[in-house]
C-alpha cells in the first residue's frame, strides 16, 4: 500500500475589521465525488463584499465547483457578523491540485485565504478481457453414468445427500455467522442493535488497528458493525448494498435525514482506503469513529413507556 500523507490546509487572512478562513471536508476525493469547502466570514455588519468566485463554476481547470449554498449570516454582538458559505467541489481528473486562495472584497479592499491542496484519487477499472473464437466441436451425447465409478454410481443417493449437507452448513454460515447475525440459544436473549454497535464500536476502538498501521480492517470493522446496526434497526438489508445504494434509501427515511450525509462520509473515506489503497491521516480515522458513534447515538430508538410506568406516573 502506497503511504499518502496529506495536509488539510485552513487559510485564515486577517486585516482590517473583516476575516476569511476556508476549511476542506477532507483532502482526499475519489474521482467523480464530491466534497465541501466551507467558507467563514467575519466582519462589521454594515460592509457589504462579494466573494471572487461567486460568478465563477471553477477554481481551476481541473476542479468545478457543482453548487454554492446561500449566505448563513450569524449575528456576533458589537456590531460584527459571522456568514458561512459552503462551496460543493468536484473533479473528474486525477492528481494532486492547489485551490489558490480565495478572495472576499470589500469596497477597495480584498481579503484572501491562503492555499489549500486536494488530493483526487482515480477509480480503478479493469479493462476488458479479449474475445476469442471458438471452433466448432462434434457434440456427443453424454451419459452421467459411463463416466463415474461403480461405487459412486452404486451410492450415489448418499453423496448426494451428503453435498446438500454440507451446502446447507455453508449458507447457514455465510447468511448468519458470517454477516453478523449470530444464533441466539435458548434462554440467551440477543442485545438491541443499539447495544450491540456501541458494544462493537468500543472493542474496535480497543483493538488500536489503524495505530498499528491496519486501516483497510480498521475501516472494513467499522462499516460492517453500521451495515448490521442499520440492517437490524432499520430492517434495510445494508448488508448486501453498495454504499451509494444505503445513503439513497436513507435519505428517504425521516429518523436519518439528520445524520446521513455523516454516514456519507464514513462510507466514502472507507471505499477510498479499500479500494484505492490510500492512508487516511489520522484526524480521518478519529473523525470516522466519532461520526459512527454520532449516528447510532443519534438514530436510537425512543423507548415507548410500558403499562407499568403509566400507573406509576399517574399515581
Amino acid at each position: 500500500m502506497t503511504a499518502v500523507v496529506l495536509v488539510m490546509c485552513v487559510g485564515s487572512v486577517r486585516a482590517a475589521n473583516t476575516t476569511i478562513t476556508a476549511k476542506l471536508d477532507s483532502a482526499l476525493l475519489l474521482m467523480g465525488n464530491i466534497t465541501a469547502l466551507h467558507l467563514e466570514i467575519v466582519q462589521d455588519k454594515n460592509a457589504v463584499g462579494m466573494l471572487t468566485v461567486e460568478k465563477s463554476d471553477t477554481l481551476s481547470a481541473a476542479i468545478e465547483i457543482a453548487q454554492k449554498s446561500n449566505p448563513d449570516t450569524t449575528d456576533l454582538g458589537n456590531g460584527r457578523i459571522q456568514i458561512n458559505r459552503d462551496l460543493i467541489l468536484q473533479s473528474f481528473d486525477s492528481g494532486m491540485y492547489v485551490i489558490k486562495p480565495i478572495g472576499f472584497v470589500v469596497g477597495s479592499d480584498t481579503f484572501s485565504t491562503q492555499q489549500l491542496t486536494l488530493k483526487v484519487i482515480p477509480v480503478k477499472v479493469d479493462s476488458l478481457k479479449d474475445i476469442h473464437d471458438f471452433k466448432t466441436v462434434e457434440v456427443v451425447p453424454f451419459k452421467l453414468f459411463d463416466w463415474v465409478p461403480d461405487f459412486i454410481a452404486d451410492y450415489w443417493w448418499i453423496y448426494l445427500l451428503v453435498a446438500l449437507l454440507i451446502a446447507a452448513a455453508l449458507y447457514y454460515y455465510l447468511a448468519w455467522y458470517k454477516k453478523g447475525r449470530k444464533i441466539t440459544l435458548p434462554g440467551h436473549k440477543r442485545l438491541s442493535p443499539y447495544d450491540e454497535a456501541i458494544q462493537s464500536l468500543q472493542r474496535l476502538k480497543a483493538d488500536n488497528l489503524w495505530q498499528n498501521g491496519r486501516e483497510k480492517e480498521y475501516f472494513t470493522a467499522l462499516t460492517d458493525i453500521l451495515r448490521i446496526y442499520i440492517d437490524r434497526r432499520f430492517l434495510i438489508n445494508a448488508v448486501e448494498m453498495t454504499s451509494t445504494q444505503i445513503i439513497d434509501t436513507l435519505r428517504k427515511n425521516e429518523e436519518t435525514r439528520a445524520v446521513n450525509e455523516q454516514l456519507s462520509m464514513i462510507l466514502e473515506i472507507a471505499d477510498i482506503v479499500k479500494f484505492a489503497n490510500v492512508r487516511p491521516l489520522a484526524d480521518d480515522n478519529e473523525m470516522a469513529f466519532q461520526r459512527a458513534l454520532n449516528f447510532v447515538e443519534t438514530t436510537k430508538p425512543v423507548e415507548q413507556p410500558t403499562e407499568n410506568n403509566k400507573e406509576e406516573t399517574a399515581k
